[in-house]
């Protein structure tokens, strides 16, 4: 019958597009990833190539894997000279890099890197928030989530370790949310080779595996219980015989951070606005609905335990790890949320998706991907272009000590030291940022730090100055 053939094309028509609509869903997360990671990497890379590096970190780590690119102990000279990384941080996972540093030797290998694993862990937010929500909600969480304030901290603040541990804890908690218990805990594992606290962390993910397994996988649960026994263990181990057996003192340098200084009711205003920070803006404090967020406590404590206050507060990179937690968090109180018996709970519940979206795109305007609308960011000033050209003139190979700014410029290409701290060693150049106007008198700067030798200056360009020993 007619009528029946067009019944059944209108089906069939109707059928191919739900099943494009899905194919097109399924590559969203993707697509959000790719957009993230570009926006990453122009943040970091410019900030680079504007000599704008706010700390020796990018230098530190170039330093470590470059020696393990070339198959060497990881020395980070500007640590102090021949310092072990592992005996500062244990973070033996930043291997992982050294054979695509080896085929692209430069400061911008790292950053590349840590914009590629942020924003795979992304898509992996993304991913499971759209498979639980729905497509629309999704794809909303995954902008709230690319965009959140820590991640942009951590990427505006060069490169670190942690890196590696915001994926690996949103795979983990991904797999948490699909019940896929031992994936979840196959991927917390790695955890305790990205940084020494961090076993404290796979230990958390194993005992959110550990409660929400028990009635349905006892046998999973018991697993789980032993990899949070191993993570604990493992932190354990590596502050008390690891570290110390690569640090010259052998101890662990930051136990002070801990044990000395203001208690942890000092800096209470300071905390509770970061915890309000992690809490409100990205998921409307529904994730307190959420045991997932049992994940973020071993972060939240030594941070708020320490005596440093440079731990307390929403700047640097030490909020990275706890995104993928509150995010996760929201998507699992979504799904709770969804069947409440409180009317107004599903209406709120409805509606944070697209509200949590909304505040991170009108917060972005004050953050550091903000920076990407203004034209000075992809501008070099004509200081910056003369400071790197007098810093191209210091031979490969040579030792140099030098202060922030000029750090990432020579690392991949020279032995560089931190300014006052070469501890005996004297170098062939220092290079410094002078553009404050702190060294008055350069020479008599290189007097101070070296009295034995004798130095010259070889330029001054852009607020730079470059001195070079005198030999013989």
């Amino acid at each position: 019958m007619p009528g029946t053939d067009l019944t059944t094309a209108r089906g069939a028509s109707t059928d191919t597009r739900a099943a494009g609509a899905a194919c097109r869903a399924k590559y969203d997360p993707y697509l959000l990833a790719t957009a993230l990671f570009l926006a990453y990497a122009l943040l970091s890379v410019l900030r680079w190539y504007r000599m704008e590096n706010r700390s020796w970190d990018l230098g530190i780590f170039e330093q470590a894997i470059r020696a393990y690119a070339h198959l060497q102990a990881p020395i980070a000279d500007l640590k102090g000279p021949g310092t072990h990384i592992l005996g500062d941080h244990f973070s033996p996972v930043t291997a992982l890099l050294a054979p695509l540093y080896r085929v692209f030797p430069s400061p911008v290998t790292l950053l590349l890197a840590q914009a590629a694993l942020f924003a795979l862990s992304a898509a992996v937010v993304a991913r499971v928030a759209a498979r639980l929500l729905g497509r629309a909600r999704g794809l909303a969480i995954g902008v709230a989530y690319g965009l959140s304030w820590g991640l942009q901290r951590a990427v505006d603040f060069d490169f670190h370790e942690i890196a590696f541990a915001v994926p690996l804890i949103a795979l983990s908690l991904e797999a948490v949310l699909r019940e896929r218990w031992r994936a979840a805990l196959w991927w917390a594992l790695p955890l305790v080779f990205v940084k020494e606290d961090l076993g404290l962390t796979c230990s958390a993910l194993a005992v959110v595996v550990a409660v929400r397994a028990r009635r349905t996988r006892r046998r999973t649960a018991w697993w789980a219980v032993g990899l949070a026994a191993f993570g604990a263990l493992a932190a354990l181990l590596t502050f008390t015989v690891l570290i110390p057996a690569f640090n010259t003192t052998g101890g662990y340098d930051y136990w002070s951070k801990v044990s000395a200084g203001p208690t942890p009711l000092d800096g209470l205003d300071v905390k509770l606005r970061t915890l309000g920070w992690l809490l409100i803006p990205t998921t409307g404090l529904l994730a307190l609905r959420s045991p997932l967020l049992i994940v973020a406590l071993p972060t939240l404590g030594w941070r708020f335990v320490s005596g440093d206050s440079h731990y307390w507060g929403t700047d640097w990179h030490y909020s990275a790890v706890l995104m993928p937690v509150v995010a996760l968090a929201l998507v699992d109180a979504l799904r709770r949320s969804r069947h409440s018996p409180r009317p107004w709970l599903r209406a709120y519940a409805a509606q944070l998706p697209a509200a949590v979206a909304a505040a991170a795109l009108a917060l972005t305007t004050a953050l550091p991907l903000g920076t990407l609308t203004e034209a000075a960011t992809y501008r070099e000033t004509p200081r910056v272009a003369a400071a790197k050209e007098l810093l191209d003139r210091i031979p490969d190979g040579a030792s140099v000590e030098a202060n922030i700014a000029p750090i990432s410029r020579l690392t991949s290409r020279c032995r560089v030291f931190w300014i006052g701290n070469t501890q005996g060693v004297t170098p062939d150049y220092l290079a410094l940022d002078n553009t404050d106007g702190k060294y008055e008198d350069p020479l008599r700067t290189a007097r101070d730090l070296h009295p034995d030798a004798t130095y010259e200056i070889a330029g001054t360009a852009g607020g730079h100055v470059v001195l070079q020993r005198v030999v013989g």
